[in-house]
């Protein structure tokens, strides 16, 4: 949570981010905050997440189960959850929308960022990763457990849209008056020639490419406010401006949206990003390094 003697910027991060110096006496506090280690498999490489140790009192989650619905042509390859399945997840982990909750994973925050967004756009108020996750708490030395734990099951309520996103209606607007951010990895947002009757490769035009890795440190944690000020200043976004994030299908997206919160821009997210924007074949679609 936030402290009255940080800076703004300060406390827009800690409203979002958590160390895990700053976690481990939360834990341990008089009101700690639910934990929820998100598990997953890397899409890419097949490795598998970090599951027989947790930070004490975590509770497993899935990412591409619980966080996402099955694949489709319109929602793209991961839409967002059913609310009704979501809010039967939240009651068997014990959620409640007056406790703080905090999500981390092993790689990068990428599928924590996801769960961040949403269970914030299911209606939970405070939630934050814990910024460089279970690495960073390894590396501090904290402890760690075997040890599952059995929730008491809770009776939340769950209210869908409580932040902001966007469709393919919207680019337009977002491109002219504020700024469209592509969180893809370069290779994805310039484009090239693709198989007859698969999916076209490029960016919604105007968009300006933000890979989110731009967000870390080599070490997997978020760059510090400053740099990530500078970052996103350099891509366009200034204040006063909307500005919207896409990339392949709602994981880099919400990592972004995630970035751009610490320093306290409240950007909207186009949860089926490119798998479903390019559903659409007469939707426009640029190629190259340029929007």
């Amino acid at each position: 949570m936030p402290d009255e003697a940080e800076t703004p910027l300060e406390q827009f991060r800690s409203r979002v981010l958590v160390t895990p110096e700053r976690l481990q006496p939360e834990l341990s506090g008089s009101r700690p905050p639910k934990l929820l280690a998100v598990q997953s498999v890397n899409p890419y490489t097949g490795r598998r997440s970090e599951r027989a140790f947790r930070i004490p009192g975590a509770i497993d989650t899935e990412a591409y189960r619980d966080f996402q619905a099955p694949a489709s042509a319109e929602g793209g390859q991961r839409p967002l959850p059913r609310i009704s399945d979501l809010q039967t997840a939240a009651r068997t982990w014990g959620l409640t929308i007056e406790d703080p909750v905090v999500v981390y994973d092993d790689d990068r925050s990428m599928t924590a960022a996801r769960a961040w967004w949403v269970l914030r756009w299911a209606g939970l108020r405070d939630v934050r990763v814990l910024d460089g996750g279970l690495p960073a708490w390894r590396k501090a030395d904290l402890p760690l457990t075997a040890e599952r734990p059995a929730p008491r099951p809770s009776s939340i309520t769950l209210v869908p849209g409580s932040i902001a996103e966007f469709g393919p209606s919207d680019v337009s607007g977002l491109v002219r008056n504020g700024v469209l951010l592509d969180a893809r990895i370069r290779q994805n947002y310039i484009g090239a020639a693709v198989p007859d009757g698969a999916p076209p490769r490029g960016h919604i035009p105007g968009a300006v490419s933000s890979p989110a890795h731009d967000n870390l440190t080599d070490h997997g944690n978020f760059m510090d406010a400053p740099t990530l000020k500078e970052l996103y200043r350099g891509l366009g976004v200034t204040d006063g401006k909307p500005v919207g994030v896409y990339c392949g299908a709602g994981m880099s997206a919400a990592h972004s949206v995630l970035a751009l919160a610490s320093i306290g821009v409240d950007a909207a997210m186009y949860p089926g990003s490119w798998s479903a924007y390019v559903h659409d074949r007469t939707r426009p679609v640029t190629t190259g390094v340029k929007p």
